[in-house]
Protein backbone atom coordinates (compact mmCIF):
# COMPACT_ATOMS: atom_id res chain seq x y z
CA UNK A 1 0.00 0.00 0.00
CA UNK A 2 1.06 3.08 -0.61
CA UNK A 3 1.37 6.57 1.37
CA UNK A 4 -1.22 9.23 0.92
CA UNK A 5 1.89 11.41 -0.77
CA UNK A 6 2.84 8.52 -3.31
CA UNK A 7 -1.00 8.39 -4.42
CA UNK A 8 -0.93 12.18 -4.75
CA UNK A 9 2.20 11.46 -6.95
CA UNK A 10 -0.01 9.03 -9.01
CA UNK A 11 -2.64 10.85 -10.00
CA UNK A 12 -0.71 14.09 -11.07
CA UNK A 13 1.25 11.59 -12.89
CA UNK A 14 -1.98 10.24 -14.32
CA UNK A 15 -3.20 14.05 -15.12
CA UNK A 16 -0.73 14.84 -16.63
CA UNK A 17 -0.55 12.00 -19.08
CA UNK A 18 -4.35 12.67 -19.32
CA UNK A 19 -2.99 16.32 -20.35
CA UNK A 20 -0.67 14.69 -23.06
CA UNK A 21 -3.29 12.64 -24.72
CA UNK A 22 -5.68 15.28 -25.03
CA UNK A 23 -3.10 16.76 -27.30
CA UNK A 24 -3.22 13.61 -29.42
CA UNK A 25 -6.82 13.54 -29.82
CA UNK A 26 -6.58 16.65 -32.79
CA UNK A 27 -6.19 14.98 -36.46
CA UNK A 28 -4.49 18.04 -37.12
CA UNK A 29 -1.50 18.24 -34.78
CA UNK A 30 -1.31 14.23 -35.31
CA UNK A 31 -0.98 14.75 -38.90
CA UNK A 32 1.82 17.33 -38.61
CA UNK A 33 3.35 14.98 -35.96
CA UNK A 34 3.00 12.20 -38.49
CA UNK A 35 4.89 14.57 -41.26
CA UNK A 36 7.91 15.03 -39.01
CA UNK A 37 8.07 11.58 -38.15
CA UNK A 38 10.49 11.63 -41.93
CA UNK A 39 12.34 14.44 -40.00
CA UNK A 40 12.81 18.14 -39.53
CA UNK A 41 10.68 20.32 -41.42
CA UNK A 42 10.00 23.96 -41.69
CA UNK A 43 6.56 25.70 -40.65
CA UNK A 44 5.86 26.45 -44.61
CA UNK A 45 7.12 23.03 -45.95
CA UNK A 46 4.62 21.61 -43.42
CA UNK A 47 2.07 23.44 -44.55
CA UNK A 48 2.51 22.91 -47.86
CA UNK A 49 2.89 19.58 -47.51
CA UNK A 50 -0.62 19.15 -45.49
CA UNK A 51 -2.33 21.12 -47.75
CA UNK A 52 -2.64 23.67 -44.32
CA UNK A 53 -2.59 27.49 -43.59
CA UNK A 54 0.79 28.29 -42.08
CA UNK A 55 -1.21 29.94 -39.33
CA UNK A 56 -2.81 26.95 -38.69
CA UNK A 57 0.10 24.79 -38.91
CA UNK A 58 1.98 27.87 -36.42
CA UNK A 59 -0.88 27.22 -34.40
CA UNK A 60 -0.90 23.75 -34.02
CA UNK A 61 2.89 23.85 -33.27
CA UNK A 62 2.68 26.08 -30.57
CA UNK A 63 0.46 23.66 -28.88
CA UNK A 64 2.93 20.60 -29.67
CA UNK A 65 5.71 22.29 -28.54
CA UNK A 66 4.07 23.44 -25.30
CA UNK A 67 3.27 19.47 -24.71
CA UNK A 68 7.18 19.06 -25.47
CA UNK A 69 6.34 17.03 -28.52
CA UNK A 70 8.31 19.43 -30.63
CA UNK A 71 11.20 21.19 -30.74
CA UNK A 72 12.22 24.19 -32.99
CA UNK A 73 15.53 25.67 -34.51
CA UNK A 74 16.00 29.13 -36.67
CA UNK A 75 18.21 29.58 -39.08
CA UNK A 76 18.19 33.28 -40.13
CA UNK A 77 14.22 33.91 -40.69
CA UNK A 78 13.11 30.12 -41.42
CA UNK A 79 12.05 27.79 -38.33
CA UNK A 80 12.59 24.32 -38.31
CA UNK A 81 10.61 21.67 -36.28
CA UNK A 82 11.43 18.21 -35.23
CA UNK A 83 9.63 15.59 -33.00
CA UNK A 84 11.12 16.37 -29.44
CA UNK A 85 12.38 12.63 -28.88
CA UNK A 86 12.48 9.17 -29.42
CA UNK A 87 9.62 8.71 -27.08
CA UNK A 88 7.42 10.87 -29.22
CA UNK A 89 8.64 8.44 -31.96
CA UNK A 90 7.73 5.31 -30.26
CA UNK A 91 4.18 6.88 -29.33
CA UNK A 92 2.94 7.68 -32.68
CA UNK A 93 4.35 4.38 -34.28
CA UNK A 94 2.80 2.05 -31.59
CA UNK A 95 0.09 3.90 -31.81
CA UNK A 96 -0.32 3.91 -35.45
CA UNK A 97 0.57 -0.13 -35.71
CA UNK A 98 -2.41 -0.56 -32.64
CA UNK A 99 -4.92 0.80 -34.63
CA UNK A 100 -3.60 -0.46 -38.17
CA UNK A 101 -4.08 -4.10 -36.74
Amino acid sequence: EGSEEQLAEGRELLYELAQLYKVFADETRLRILSALLCGEQSVSGLASRLDMTISAVSHSLRVLKSARLVRNRRDGKTVYYALCDEHVRRILEMGLDHVAE
